[in-house]
């Protein structure tokens, strides 16, 4: 995975699409056009990290409608709104759900270009998260079922012995599974795990 997120702008503009390339390239940000959603989703990587700038009104699939797409698998690449019809409502549906920012056209270069730098540090940081997180989830399946049952019970503050009635059990079980919990998860202690599972917001 690249460390340097790319721009990718998704206009059915053409000649805006080729304006913004240029003002990007100009201070060294490396972009990416489509002319519609569909395009855009046929070759995006969700993976690689991002700044998607869109514009709302376009044929088949809205940005509104993109912006639902990206949300459904859980994309945490920062997406900047950019539209010649846009409105107080427009703006805060798309900032409501998740969006940066919301520009209208024609949009100030320089102002353009700090949003898009402000993003890309921000693209940064969600994509590292990102990965942060799914290693979590991979350490957390190699946990079988019960595991799991007793961990989320560890997770909520509970002690052995709370955890042993909850499941109607002994503590000496519940012990022998909190063990392997820490060595299938190869964690320095559960106390840790939990720490992680917490801090990336991972269900267990």
């Amino acid at each position: 995975m690249s460390d340097d997120p790319v721009v990718h702008v998704v206009d059915d503009d053409e000649d805006l699409r080729q304006s913004l390339v240029f003002l990007l390239e100009s201070v060294g940000v490396q972009a990416l056009t489509y002319p519609d959603a569909q395009t855009f989703l046929d070759e995006f990587d969700p993976a690689e990290p991002a700044v998607i700038i869109v514009d709302v009104r376009m044929p088949a699939i809205s940005g509104f409608q993109l912006q639902e797409k990206l949300a459904e698998i859980d994309c945490p690449a920062p997406l900047i709104f950019c539209s010649a019809h846009g409105d107080i409502p427009m703006s805060v549906r798309a900032l409501t759900a998740g969006a940066v920012d919301f520009l209208e056209k024609p949009y100030q270069a320089q102002r353009m270009v700090e949003v898009v730098q402000t993003q890309l540090i921000e693209a940064r940081r969600r994509f590292a998260e990102q990965a942060e997180r799914q290693a979590v989830r991979v350490r957390l399946d190699t946990l079988t079922q019960r595991e799991r049952e007793v961990l989320r019970l560890v997770v909520d503050g509970m002690p052995s012995q709370a955890i042993a009635h909850r499941l109607g059990t002994s503590v000496k079980t519940v012990d022998v599974h909190r063990a392997r919990i820490k060595a299938k998860t190869s964690a320095d202690s559960l106390g840790t795990l939990v720490r992680d599972i917490l801090t990336h917001r991972v269900t267990v």
